[in-house]
């Protein structure tokens, strides 16, 4: 039973994403082929635009990382470093549309930098829109990852490292040198392709901040060619395009990232002794105020400029209130389908690979199930909305099938998330309970109400909160399908944006970025009061 629920999840997913693949592949419709012309000036433009801003984004991204990190990891006792850690990981969890739109209201034409900048007399503002806006907002969201990731890596290091270290009198450029900077290396390759493949498969942040054709990437000119100019045989070449980059990018990542070297210790408690005083705790004080302003000034501006809206005009809005229900609808019902497959198929490779021996067949199952978590990463959900657009246009209004597209494009789009969440708790919860439940004869129904539901809701809960976060904010499926039918907050947000509603445009931000707040806190476990670890552990 559980191999082939696993396998009929697997099959749907690789149908899904074979179905709109084939439909790109196999479009011919008479009067629309143009001999090879697709692959013109325009979209190699576009390809060398989404490759410089996602290695400039990339860059920029671990270059402003690198000393947060170090100022984060020497500083490991100071009030409120609990918080500073959480406020890296809030942009991960926040709609791009509800980021965009704080990131005008500091850095646009009217916003806080430049009516500064003005006030000085400096009569050149600094324009949010086109490549400097793009590499702004991809740093404000991949910067903190960074920095959290190359945290990590800092925080594994042995201490009898740092003693060494003491001990030796090495300076801050020597213990960045011989003990900081191997671990922080060993993470780039990684991190740099994580990061490169997040920015070269960006598509709200450019839509809204490109400014223009100049400053269009891969995903948004897809969108572009089916949306307005409807010309397929150029969105499909864009498309094989975008599979192509995405797939190296894949690749490259499973090359160049090296197996981890974690350091051998005993296990001494980590004791740092540099940056304790004088201007290396001063310094490190101003690089970590520099980060957590320019995490929070964005925020600010989104709260406060929805505050300045007529929120009761906003709420009573029968237009808001069917997109708030649309969304919420579609978030509920993507979530709920994503975790649910999710676990049927990691519940079937853990029953693949129980023998000693497992056949051929269920070892090529379980590898199956691995890579399919990933095909939303090789396949953006752009692409997978365009060879669903083409393949059911001969049947009617594509409208019609509207919902169920966005449903279960936003669930494969939050699958290699919840697998994340999901796969290390299944695993260890079977690995403490599966002999104690087949010893009682416990299946079925009763095993998932006494044993796994009991060990297994907080990262159920936190993967369904992640997913339906995720599909509550996104942009992407909703903006190929999005009409006056069916209207999603944030579809009705961008409108709202795109019509120079500004006023209503910060109130639906506000709403939308309250929401997905909530979602992430119900979905977050709450400490265990009995919990004695010092809270930076957190």
């Amino acid at each position: 039973m559980t191999l082939a629920a696993g396998s009929l999840c697997l099959g749907g997913i690789v149908l899904f994403v074979v179905l709109a693949a084939g439909a790109l592949l196999a479009f011919d419709e008479p009067g629309t082929a143009n001999d090879g012309a697709t692959f013109d000036a325009y979209v190699w433009r576009v390809a060398r635009f989404t490759l410089l801003q996602a290695s400039l984004s990339t860059a920029l991204s671990i270059i402003f990382a690198i000393p947060v990190t170090r100022a984060l990891a020497r500083q490991l006792s100071f009030p409120g470093r609990v918080w500073v850690l959480r406020l890296m990981a809030l942009p991960l969890g926040l709609p791009a549309l509800v980021a965009a739109l704080g990131l005008i209201g500091i850095w646009g034409r009217q916003g806080v930098l430049n009516s500064g900048l003005a006030w000085l007399g400096l009569a050149q503002p600094v324009s949010i829109y086109g490549l400097s806006g793009i590499l702004i907002a991809h740093v404000f969201f991949n910067m903190p990852l960074a920095a959290r990731l190359m945290l990590g890596g800092l925080e594994r290091i042995p201490g009898e490292y740092w003693l060494v270290g003491t001990n030796l009198g090495m300076r801050p450029w020597s213990i960045f040198r011989f003990i900081e900077w191997p671990a922080i290396c060993g993470l780039l390759p990684g991190i740099a392709g994580l990061i490169f493949m997040l920015c070269a498969t960006s598509f709200t942040l450019v839509l809204t901040l490109g400014g223009g054709p100049a400053a269009s990437t891969i995903e948004v000119a897809i969108y572009q060619a089916l949306r307005f100019d409807f010309d397929p045989p150029r969105a499909i070449a864009l498309s094989m395009l975008q599979i192509t980059v995405t797939a190296v990018l894949l690749i490259s990542i499973r090359m160049l990232t090296p197996k981890a070297d974690e350091g051998h210790g005993s296990g001494r408690m980590v004791r740092r002794f540099d940056g304790r005083r004088g201007l290396g705790r001063a310094g490190d004080g101003l690089v970590i105020a520099i980060a957590v302003v320019f995490l929070v000034l964005p925020l600010a501006s989104v709260v406060s400029s929805g505050l300045r809206s007529d929120l009761t005009k906003l709420v009573t809005d029968p237009l808001v209130q069917r997109a708030f229900l649309t969304s919420l609808v579609i978030a509920v019902v993507s979530g709920l389908f994503c975790v649910v497959a999710t676990a049927a198929m990691i519940q079937a490779r853990q029953t693949a690979l129980a023998s000693r021996h497992p056949t051929k067949p269920l070892r090529g199952l379980a590898s199956g199930i691995s890579a399919s978590t990933s095909l939303v990463l090789l396949v953006p959900p752009v692409v997978l909305g365009a060879g669903w657009f083409l393949l059911l246009r001969p049947f009617g209004d594509v409208a019609l099938f509207a919902p169920l597209l966005v449903i279960l494009i936003n669930m494969l789009m939050a699958m290699p998330f919840v697998y994340r969440v999901l796969e290390p708790a299944i695993a260890t919860h079977s690995a403490r309970t599966g002999r104690l439940a087949a010893s009682l004869g416990l299946g079925g129904w009763n095993r998932l109400r006494f044993i796994d539901w009991p060990g297994l809701r907080k990262p159920f809960m936190m993967a369904l909160s992640f997913a339906c976060a995720l599909s509550l904010g996104d942009l992407g499926a909703v903006a190929l399908f999005g009409s006056q039918d069916m209207v999603t907050l944030p579809w009705l947000l961008y409108s709202r944006m795109g019509s120079y509603r500004s006023t209503d445009a910060a109130g639906l931000a506000l709403f939308l970025g309250l929401i997905c707040l909530m979602l992430t806190i119900a979905g977050t476990p709450a400490a265990d009061r009995n919990d004695k670890r010092k809270p930076d552990a957190a």
